[in-house]
């Protein structure tokens, strides 16, 4: 017979903030620090915002004009967000445009403490090049690694967008000891592409997702933007939202919507993660003498 084991809950407050973007990068960062004072009123610990969320989605095209966005971190936007951190006593993941070095930038998440620490960086390691999502022309690939931070209210690892696609990146992050991956998002549809391949492709970035809360017995919480953005005034992309967390079976927790702006709130318990790994022992079952070659391009 199965010997339940008990433990006390350990239940930490969430807060994604799906949002649209406009192309003034003040506007929209007054708006995000506003909508963190509302998610921490709100009961937030952990406050997750979407990939590059001070400005539009700018990757659509190669145009040299919008390195002007980048800059250091620590910075003013990662100084500012450290400083909404410490005030309302939350724990803040942010995608930011890093500028390292005169031609050298990443796509970076700052991960910042509830005391206003900024505690380290992830630089995106997965970099995309696919039509509307043209990231190698901006962006280094990530030199840091997977990671995790000891945060106030848990112990949280960070990928960003193309990373979602990777089990090995969810894995990696886990083995480091993430009870929640977060996944910063900036993906929707070419508007010609919806009607016959939208619902597949959503389909499969959520399933991808929830997959990586199975294998590796966590939490995972995916933060979309929403609206439909053409910087270049082509047909642009339509961003479809539909923030979620995932629990450590699998299941969605709670959604957003699809086409309009909303904090995300959902309560995750901590103790659920030892529970689950206990019955579903992925990864003590793992043949870690037998995984040579993953390493590898193609064997």
């Amino acid at each position: 017979m199965t010997q339940e084991r008990h433990h006390e809950p350990q239940q930490v407050h969430l807060a994604l903030i799906q949002t649209s973007c406009s192309a003034d990068p003040a506007e929209n960062l007054a708006r995000t620090l506003t909508r963190i004072e509302e998610a921490a009123r709100g009961g937030a610990q952990i406050i997750c915002l979407q990939e590059l969320f001070r400005s539009v989605y700018f990757c659509q095209v190669e145009d040299y004009r919008y390195f002007d966005l980048a800059e250091p971190i620590p910075g003013p936007t990662s100084n500012a967000l450290c400083e909404a951190a410490r005030q309302h006593g939350v724990v803040i993941v942010a995608s930011l445009f890093e500028k390292r070095a005169p031609g050298v930038h990443h796509n970076t998440a700052a991960i910042i403490d509830a005391d206003g620490t900024l505690l380290g960086t992830y630089r995106k390691m997965h970099i995309p090049d696919d039509p509307l999502f043209l990231e190698k022309f901006y962006f280094a690939p990530g030199d840091l690694g997977f990671r995790a931070w000891e945060t106030r209210f848990g112990k949280i690892g960070v990928c960003i967008c193309w990373d979602q696609w990777y089990p090995e990146a969810a894995r990696l992050t886990a083995l480091h000891g993430a009870q929640i991956l977060f996944y910063p998002t900036a993906i929707g549809w070419h508007p010609a592409e919806k009607a016959e391949y939208g619902e597949r492709q959503h389909d499969s970035w959520e399933t991808i997702q929830r997959s990586h809360a199975i294998a590796n017995g966590c939490y995972v919480a995916a933060v979309n933007r929403i609206g439909h953005e053409a910087p270049d005034g082509g047909a642009g992309i339509e961003f479809w939202g539909q923030s979620f967390v995932a629990d450590p079976s699998g299941q969605i927790m709670a959604k957003a919507a699809v086409d309009h702006e909303e904090i995300l709130h959902v309560t995750v318990d901590l103790s659920a993660i030892d529970r689950q790994r206990v019955h579903w022992p992925f990864l003590r079952d793992r043949r870690i003498d037998a995984y040579q070659g993953l390493d590898q391009r193609f064997l």
